[in-house]
């Protein structure tokens, strides 16, 4: 239908009166144009179409303080747009956030695969290592013994097993260092 502001300010005036079929017409008059505009900001159809119904629940809960009658098209075409916009607002946040969470997703897979490598190679180095100094990387580092309780528990002076730590750090940096070279 040809939209001419006179019939729709009729048809305002009308409702505003106390015609509440003025505002069905309204509706097959606008319903169409409200869905394309909406649909040529969002680019979905059924998006689009919940944008027009909740629009005209704007217009319904409004229409009264609409002061000029003449301008209910671009009145109404304002409130369509503004929940375009919103609708776009809340869609760019939600993939702004699916967006973040995924990458942070691929970070924590990417650190627990280099942490997982890491502690392979690790392993390894220390299986590579004289039986003594292993013995006093698994007392310090796994079981958190302190110098002294290694000293006691291996029945050395708490200053070779300083120095067997010592010396196993050492070694284990050249192992790691050489398995990095390869790589």
């Amino acid at each position: 239908m040809k939209t001419d502001k006179h019939i729709d300010a009729q048809l305002v005036e009308a409702f505003q009166s106390g015609n509440k079929e003025a505002f069905a017409v309204l509706v097959k008059r606008w319903h169409l144009k409200f869905c394309k505009k909406a649909f040529w900001l969002v680019k979905d159809a059924d998006v689009a179409k919940d944008i027009a119904q909740d629009s005209w629940q704007t217009i319904l809960a409004k229409i009264e303080t609409l002061q000029d009658a003449n301008s209910f098209g671009a009145w109404a075409s304002r409130i369509v747009y503004s929940k375009s916009l919103d609708v776009l607002r809340i869609k760019s946040s939600e993939q702004f956030k699916q967006e973040a969470y995924a990458k942070e997703q691929n970070s924590m897979a990417e650190e627990d695969v280099e942490h997982t490598a890491l502690k392979s190679k690790l392993v390894k180095a220390i299986q590579d290592l004289p039986e003594q100094q292993k013995l006093v990387i698994k007392l310090f580092y796994l079981e958190e013994y302190t110098l002294k309780e290694i000293s006691k528990t291996m029945d050395i002076s708490e200053g070779t097993a300083k120095s067997r730590l010592f010396y196993a750090r050492e070694k284990l940096k050249t192992i790691l260092k050489k398995q990095s070279d390869h790589y």
